[in-house]
Formats: structure tokens, C-alpha cells, sequence
């Protein structure tokens, strides 16, 4: 592959062609970073990713299990054998696991939920009985409760805005909600708020079921019992320990009550399967469900409430558990206090083959191919640190509390953390801080699809234009729900999200029939995309560890940047206009009603119109880091001396951290970056700009101009600092 390399290099300067640049290295250094990555390349195998899921998601492993515990151990000597110092952080972490489930119809009829999903034919790993985790929704609160049952749909707000003008009512009752539509935390959170004393949530087949297509074990797709476990602690706040908000759960760290912690959710909820789920919804009267709540059950969907009454009865056992997360660690030939961060966790809410062992195979070929370059004299120039996380599903807890625990030092020393989950077969999916876009653009376009042979980015743009888009490669802004959550959030450190998919679609996930069968079968069979995976996330890896000068590239942030301004003022004029036009229609029904003393409907309640926002200190920060960001892009920084580029990747290391407050958000000060955050209400999904956003969506007006004013001084900030930058350079 050397020989290859040098004399395609060689015939292209023969040819007078320029030889092929690559953002952060100059023309000679990126010749070799080429050469660095073909034979990064030929070091990757798929029956390496086979053979160590196998082993990996034979047994349920969920936090606190042996079988947990022994995977850390056999990761750990997998690193340690490819070179790596490597060594295995314990936290110690609350997990509740459920010692009584009961869910009962009580009228009019009679029934008891299963709570149990069954074993298929053809996958021994769904036969292992009392190893399985029980479904159930972590951080549920323990009760014991009994009312009548409303269905809510998906459970967002939307949907408790068209219950309002039916006129139902969820207070004192227990509400049934479908997966998706949301993070299925924000569903008991809003019950909550909204009255209710018991959450029940289940799949719907028209969402993950037979009208997806055939069901396993024939097809990939969830069978009548099966159950999607998950956590429903209240993220938005902050993810992590419940007791140890803000700081490591080290064994000897001060603790909240239990009965202090906010994440704890404030009703008791219970996922059921849509075997479960038909009963209760059948025995519902009350008004017939718009259509676009109706799913794929044989009944007509009623919303309630009554005459269906159901008792929920959970209790928990509430244990400190171990976590285990596995730190492996490359030191730089260079810069060894320059640190590229990678991580995937391992914990599984049973067996867990596509998540997330799918992801974490993929990440440990990569490690051991960059461990073999390293022992034959091609070590990085700075530091990685491969890292498999442990309770990532319970709520982001092993990378939270690690993250909290070392915040200073990942501060001062970490270039990128670079997370993966799940992976199956499909496009690229890659999401992220956007000055990072053209750097991962460039590896995008140089990884063929093993499908096509095109390159995954040529095969995402072809996506993107099928979907509406314009063709353009752009990363996706990042909310919450895997890894990297605590290192951009919370740490402000510059963070990227990766995996392939859309093509492997199917109802394992958080289920018992999430097993190495299941994956082989419907999911990635010759682990072709998990090499994929490993070639796009090496090469991210090898480049921002072998760069002479960071590839950040604050253009294409800047142009995001604009674009959510837009939206955000977008949204405030929309506001005000539909409030405008619902009081003027408000108007002409009074006076219609005026008109005719025969009709006696009262008008609706008339809505207050927005005010003017002033978004000027915005737009004018704007435009002053476009001229800074302007001049960054026109410097020749691969001919600075080299004391400059020490001096200037220091800062570059440091640019993500200038959009961070130490005061974070309003209500949940975890939450310190100012451009991207998980909603409020949306739990995973972003809301961009976040401050300004949703206090407008709130309709909080005095705290969106606060909020206007606050995200000025941010960009200020960033301007300044890129000023720093462009004086380093000529």
C-alpha cells in the first residue's frame, strides 16, 4: 500500500497535478498523514468487530453487573496489549432496579399486564430468563396509584394543547403515551406539570411494530412483547448521578438525599409493550383521537377519561452501583498535554449488540490499529485517549462523572472529544461543533461507502437532496443523548458525534432481542459499516492528533451561527403575526355573536401579541466576528514559525470554550454552552442559540431580551479572542 501510495504522489508531480492538501498540514506533512492513513486502512478487519460482539453482547450487562464488570477487565487488557496505559475509573452511582411491577386494568374489565417480552425462535441469547433485565423506566419514582386513564398521544406539548381544547383534563389521572414524538423523559415531566399521578408509555406498531414491516424473529422489526427499556431521569437539568449534581461520584463524595434529587421523576412510569397496551386502550371511551394520533392497533383509538381505570404499582431497589469506565491512553511523541479524546460506552440495557457494541468494536479496531502504527515508530504527535464508557444508559453517567471529576484538566488539555453509539448500515450521520464541519467534510470524501464505493459523502449529499436539501455536507447541531453530552455542554470542549445508519432499520433497541443474532441478521452482517465507522473516526483522530496547526475552520460556524439568528427572529415575527391574526379573529366572532342574540358561544380568549424584540446587539456581534472570522480564513498558517504554531494551537484548543457561561442556562446551570443545548421539553433534541430560543418559545419576553443581550456578550467574547489569534499570525 506504501509503494502504491508514493508512486500515485510521484506520477501526479510528474504530471505537474498538485499533490492532494489537507486542512492543518502543510504539503509535505500531509503526504505522509495520507500514507499515515492507507496503511491505517490495512490494519482494520471485520472478523476483529465479529468475533469481540460475539464475546462483548453474550450476556445482559447492564451497570453494577458482573458481567459489566468483566467486560471493563477484558477491554481494558485488550488496550493494554495494543500498547495503551490503560487502567479502569470507578464511580460510584445510584441505579434503581425494580423489585415490583404490576400494571392492572381494574375497570370495566379486568386485566393484568404481562410485563414480560418472549423468546424467539432462532436466537438463544432471548432464552437466558432471569439474567434479563426486567423492563422498566429508570428513575421512575416508586408509587402506587389508581385513576382513570387518558390518552395522550405522544405526550408533548402539543398534544396537552389539543387535549385543552377538548377539554380534557390529565389532573388526578394517569395518562398512556407512545414512544417517539420525544425523549420519552419529557413525557412523564409534562404528565407531571400538567397533573397527572402516573405515566404508562408503550410502542405503538404503527411507530415500531408490524406496520413497519414483518416482525422478529421473521422480520426486523418489534414483535407484540417487546418492551423498550430506558431512563426517564429529567436530563434536561443535568444528566449524570442524580445525587451528585455538578461533581464526580467518587466513593467518598457528599451525596443529595434521594428524596432531594430533581432528576428523580415526580410520578411513577412503567414502558409496556403493545401486546400490554391494547387492552387498556380499548376499554377507553370519550372522544375519538384526531387522526394524526390513531396508530396501528385493531381499535378505534378513544381518548378518555375513563371508563378505563388502571393500577400502577412500582417499587424499586435504590443502590449505589460501580461504574467502570475504561480510560486508555497513547501518549504524543509532541504535544503529550495536547489531548484527542474518543469514546463509546459499553454498558447495555440487556444484551446490547448494535448499542452500543456496534459502536464500541468499531472504536477498539480503530485503537488497536493506531497502537500497531505506533509500535512499528508511527506514534501521534499527541495524545489519545480511548475511552469506553459505563452507565451511558441509565443517564450519561459514567462520561458525566468523569468529565465533572477531571473538568480542570480536560479544560486545559483537550483538543476534540470524538463520541460513537450504535452503528448499522447507511449513511453518515456526523454531528457537531460546526468550526469542525470542513475537516470532517474532507474525511468524508476521502472514506468510500462500502455499498456503493462512492464516498460517504457523496452518498450523504445524494441523501441530503432526496430529503429537500441542497446537497450540501453539513454537520448536525448536537442536543443531548449519548456521550458527548458533558464534554461540549458542560466543559465546552469542541465535540463530534459519528455513526452510519438509516438502512438498518428495526424495534431491537433497548429490548432483549437487542443480540448479535438480531444484528447479524438485519443490522451490518459483514461488518462492513463498522470498518467504515473505524476509517472515518480514525482518520478524524489521527488528523486532529497530527495536524500542524488545528484544521478549525470558523467559517462555516459563523454561517450556521447567522442561520439560527434568522430562525430565532423568524420565530418571534411568526409569534406575533399568528397572535395578531387569532385576536382578529377572535373580533369578528364576537361581533358575529354581537349580531345575533341567538347564539350564545362566548369568544375564545384573545392572545397578548409579542413584543419587539431588540436582536440589534446580536446582529451587531455578528457582524463584527464576520470580519474577524474573515481574516482568520486569509492567513498562511502552515508558514508560521513554529513557536507560533504552539502559541496559536493553544488558543485554537481553547476557541469552544469562549461560547460557554459559567452560569449556564436559566433554571438549569449545568448547562453552559450558549449555542447548543438539549430543549427544555425536547430532552435529545437541540434548540440552537438556547437562551434566546426557548425563552421566546416560552414567551418569557423580559428574559429573551436578557437572554439577547447575554448571547451578545458571548459572540463579543469570541470576537476578542479571535483577535488574539489573528495577531499571532502575519
Amino acid at each position: 500500500m506504501k509503494t502504491l501510495t508514493t508512486l500515485c504522489l510521484a506520477l501526479l508531480c510528474m504530471a505537474g497535478l498538485p499533490a492532494q492538501t489537507i486542512s492543518g498540514f502543510g504539503p509535505g506533512e500531509a503526504q505522509k498523514q495520507l500514507e499515515l492513513e492507507s496503511r491505517f486502512d490495512a490494519q482494520l478487519s471485520a472478523d476483529n468487530l465479529d468475533a469481540w460482539m460475539e464475546r462483548m453482547a453474550a450476556r445482559p450487562h447492564w451497570v453494577g453487573t458482573e458481567a459489566g464488570a468483566e467486560v471493563a477487565r477484558w477491554m481494558r487488557d485488550q488496550f493494554e496489549s495494543w500498547g495503551y496505559e490503560a487502567r479502569i475509573d470507578t464511580y460510584q452511582v445510584l441505579f434503581p432496579y425494580p423489585k415490583i411491577r404490576l400494571l392492572e386494568l381494574t375497570e370495566p374489565t379486568q386485566y393484568t399486564a404481562s410485563l414480560t417480552a418472549v423468546p424467539v425462535e432462532g436466537d438463544p441469547y432471548t432464552e437466558q430468563g432471569d439474567a434479563l433485565l426486567p423492563s422498566y423506566n429508570a428513575f421512575s419514582r416508586d408509587g402506587d396509584v389508581e385513576a382513570e386513564l387518558v390518552f395522550v398521544n405522544y405526550g408533548v406539548p402539543g398534544d396537552y394543547e389539543e387535549l385543552e381544547k377538548l377539554g380534557i383534563d390529565v389532573k388526578g389521572k394517569i395518562v398512556i403515551a407512545k414512544y417517539y414524538g420525544s425523549w420519552r423523559g419529557i413525557k412523564p415531566k409534562l404528565a407531571a406539570e400538567k397533573g397527572a399521578i402516573g405515566c404508562i408509555i408503550y410502542s405503538d406498531p404503527k411507530d415500531d411494530g408490524f406496520y413497519q414491516g414483518d416482525v422478529y424473529p421473521k422480520g426486523a422489526f418489534k414483535n407484540a412483547t417487546g418492551v423498550q427499556r430506558g431512563s426517564v431521569m429529567d436530563m434536561p437539568l443535568y444528566p449524570g448521578d442524580v445525587l451528585t449534581p455538578g461533581y464526580g461520584a467518587t466513593a467518598d463524595a457528599s451525596r443529595l438525599e434521594r428524596e432531594e434529587a430533581p432528576t428523580i421523576t415526580k410520578i411513577p412510569v412503567l414502558p409496556i409493550s403493545y401486546a400490554d397496551a391494547e387492552p387498556l386502550l380499548q376499554a377507553l371511551q370519550g372522544p375519538v383521537a384526531p387522526d394524526a394520533w390513531r396508530g396501528a392497533l385493531p381499535i378505534t383509538y378513544h381518548i378518555g377519561p375513563g371508563p378505563a381505570k388502571v393500577r400502577l404499582k412500582l417499587e424499586f431497589e435504590w443502590k449505589l452501583q460501580p461504574a467502570h469506565n475504561v480510560i486508555a491512553t497513547l501518549k504524543g511523541s509532541k504535544y503529550p498535554d495536547q489531548w484527542v479524546i474518543r469514546g463509546n460506552h459499553h454498558d447495555a440495557w440487556v444484551h446490547g449488540a448494535a448499542d452500543p457494541v456496534s459502536g464500541m468494536v468499531a472504536l477498539m479496531e480503530e485503537a488497536r490499529a493506531v497502537g500497531m502504527l505506533a509500535r512499528k515508530g508511527q506514534r501521534p504527535k499527541r495524545t489519545l485517549v480511548y475511552c469506553g464508557w459505563d452507565a451511558e444508559e441509565p443517564g450519561l453517567i459514567g462520561s458525566t462523572e468523569w468529565v465533572e471529576d477531571h473538568l480542570e484538566e480536560l479544560k486545559q488539555k483537550t483538543v476534540v472529544y470524538i463520541n460513537t453509539d450504535g452503528n448499522g448500515r447507511g449513511f453518515l450521520g456526523a454531528g457537531g461543533s460546526h468550526s469542525l464541519q470542513s475537516m470532517v467534510a474532507e474525511v468524508a470524501a476521502s472514506v468510500a461507502d462500502p455499498q456503493t464505493g462512492v464516498s460517504v459523502k457523496e452518498r450523504q449529499a445524494a441523501q441530503n437532496l432526496v430529503s429537500g436539501g441542497d446537497g450540501s455536507f453539513e454537520l448536525y447541531a448536537l442536543g443531548s443523548g449519548s456521550d458527548y453530552t458533558p464534554f461540549i455542554q458542560h466543559a465546552g470542549i469542541a465535540s463530534l458525534n459519528l455513526g452510519y445508519g438509516g438502512e438498518n432499520a428495526g424495534g431491537e433497541y433497548h429490548t432483549i432481542y437487542d443480540t448479535y443474532t438480531h444484528y447479524k441478521r438485519f443490522k451490518d452482517p459483514d461488518m462492513s459499516y463498522g470498518v467504515a465507522l473505524a476509517k472515518t473516526a480514525g482518520r478524524i483522530t489521527l488528523r486532529l492528533a497530527n495536524a500542524d496547526v488545528l484544521p478549525l475552520d470558523f467559517g462555516p460556524w459563523h454561517q450556521t451561527l447567522s442561520k439560527y439568528l434568522k430562525e430565532v427572529m423568524e420565530t418571534a415575527v411568526s409569534m406575533r403575526e399568528d397572535a395578531l391574526k387569532h385576536n382578529e379573529l377572535i373580533d369578528k366572532k364576537a361581533y358575529s355573536l354581537a349580531a345575533d342574540p341567538r347564539k350564545s358561544q362566548a369568544a375564545p380568549t384573545k392572545k397578548t401579541p409579542a413584543p419587539f424584540l431588540d436582536f440589534s446587539p446580536l446582529q451587531n456581534a455578528l457582524a463584527s466576528l464576520q470580519k474577524e472570522v474573515d481574516a482568520f480564513a486569509e492567513k498562511d498558517l502552515n508558514g508560521l514559525p513554529e513557536a507560533k504554531k504552539t502559541a496559536l494551537n493553544v488558543l485554537l484548543m481553547h476557541a469552544e470554550q469562549q461560547l460557554t457561561s459559567e452560569d449556564g442556562l436559566p433554571r438549569r446551570g449545568w448547562y453552559r454552552h450558549q449555542i447548543y443545548a438539549p430543549g427544555f421539553y425536547t430532552g435529545y433534541g437541540v434548540k440552537t442559540l438556547p437562551g434566546v430560543r426557548e425563552a421566546i418559545e416560552q414567551e418569557n419576553w423580559e428574559e429573551a431580551q436578557q437572554q439577547i443581550g447575554k448571547l451578545a456578550g458571548t459572540l463579543t467574547r469570541m470576537k476578542t479572542y479571535l483577535q488574539k489569534m489573528n495577531a499571532i499570525t502575519p
